[in-house]
């Protein structure tokens, strides 16, 4: 597996990674809320965030997305969740871009675990979301990965 920076061609299996993702990972929006988001995604977060996908042969596995240091979006394909394709596309951003932070649905309990065992800290809270439904956001903070590495030989 390998990554490498999505091309405008790529969009569509982006699409299709996201909201299959989206369908495990934020099943408490509903798919209608889901579905309205689809739009969004397409014409605004995705054209305006760096993306780099993970690719196994021919298959996208999942995406990045970001925006400076902070990540926008991380969605894996569900058939390829826990074969470290979220894990290689933070280590290929924090490579590149050092310290990342991030923000995830507190009740996306999956995701708040991956990010911690990922080497991120909590730094705070946001009780509305960026839609400003009460459902509570985390922010997260994690340092370079070789920070992480140094850190844990000490």
């Amino acid at each position: 597996m390998h990554v490498r920076r999505a091309a405008p061609v790529d969009a569509p299996a982006l699409l299709h990674i996201w909201l299959e993702a989206s369908r495990v990972g934020h099943h408490f929006l509903g798919e209608e809320a889901l579905q309205e988001q689809l739009p969004k995604l397409r014409d605004v977060y995705i054209p305006h965030a760096d993306n780099w996908v993970a690719v196994e042969g021919d298959a996208i596995e999942g995406f990045i997305g970001m925006l400076e240091n902070h990540v926008g979006g991380l969605f894996v394909a569900p058939a390829a969740h826990r074969r470290g394709v979220g894990r290689l596309l933070l280590d290929h951003a924090s490579e590149r871009l050092g310290e990342l932070t991030v923000e995830v649905y507190e009740e996306n309990r999956s995701a708040c675990a991956f990010y911690r065992s990922c080497g991120f800290e909590l730094i705070g809270r946001k009780a509305l979301d960026d839609e400003g439904r009460a459902l509570p956001l985390l922010r997260m903070k994690r340092t370079s990965k070789l920070a992480v590495r140094s850190a844990g030989r000490a």
